[in-house]
């Protein structure tokens, strides 16, 4: 496991009991995602099956719900941090796995991988959505959601003013994941790019709300107490910290 691996790990360890509380962002993109995915075929019986970087079981929840065809053969629920599976309802077929690794080989020929607010952790995006692609069955889905790099623009231009580094996490840019899919010889279904803003109240509580839900593990060093002071006194008041998301569905047709 990479140091950057552990990182993200102890730092969703650490705020696991308070997860779905805060997460409620992501909980609405899995639910949207879930419903692009109604119309999809069921994947053929005996097929693998999984949820990659599935957590708390957003996704896999919300396509229960939207997804009566799944409910026969439940998706592996697969995550590098083990304290987020256990709070997992679905997570009796689990997996601690980090994706850096590529997919367990018993997930070759899938017939259906989704994915929700993973695939920015990781090493390399794009590439591990090829992989991902590669992985399935002629005819096999990929489903997935994913912010990328439109996010924050707030956040970077107040680090800009004040002559700060920016430690948000270095988001994968959008054409390159669906440049990737292509690669894999996906065909595209659906692709969504939407922005959402999450009310807050001031550059501190947008912070420490990433913090809480445990997302704020980064590949830039932390700011001094004197860089963060500049920072906060750099960045707009009152305004909205805003995330780019994608959403991907698509199919391997060869």
């Amino acid at each position: 496991m990479t140091a950057f691996s552990q990182r993200v790990r102890g730092a969703f360890a650490r705020h696991a009991a308070d997860y779905d509380a805060q997460a409620a962002l992501q909980r609405g993109i899995a639910w949207r995602l879930a419903r692009l995915c109604r119309e999809l075929p069921p994947p053929p019986a005996g097929a693998p099956r999984a949820d990659l970087g599935a957590g708390s079981g957003l996704l896999s929840r919300a396509l229960r719900h939207h997804c009566p065809a799944l409910a026969d053969a439940p998706l592996l629920q697969l995550d590098l941090c083990p304290d987020l599976l256990d709070r997992n309802p679905l997570a009796s077929n689990r997996r601690v796995w980090d994706l850096n690794q590529g997919l367990p080989a018993d997930l070759g020929g899938a017939g259906l991988l989704v994915s929700s607010f993973a695939l920015q952790w990781l090493e390399a995006p794009a590439r591990e959505l090829e992989r991902w692609g590669r992985a399935l069955a002629p005819g096999g889905w990929l489903a997935v959601a994913v912010p990328t790099g439109g996010s924050f623009p707030q956040w970077r231009q107040a680090a800009s003013a004040a002559g700060v580094p920016c430690t948000a996490l270095a988001l994968p840019e959008a054409e390159a994941l669906s440049q990737a899919a292509a690669a894999a010889g996906l065909r595209t279904s659906r692709r969504l790019r939407l922005r959402f803003s999450r009310p807050s109240r001031g550059a501190l509580a947008s912070l420490r709300r990433l913090r809480d839900l445990g997302a704020g593990a980064s590949r830039t060093a932390p700011l001094s107490p004197t860089q963060l002071r500049r920072l906060l006194r750099h960045w707009p008041a009152d305004t909205s910290l805003t995330w780019e998301v994608l959403l991907l569905v698509a199919r391997r047709i060869r």
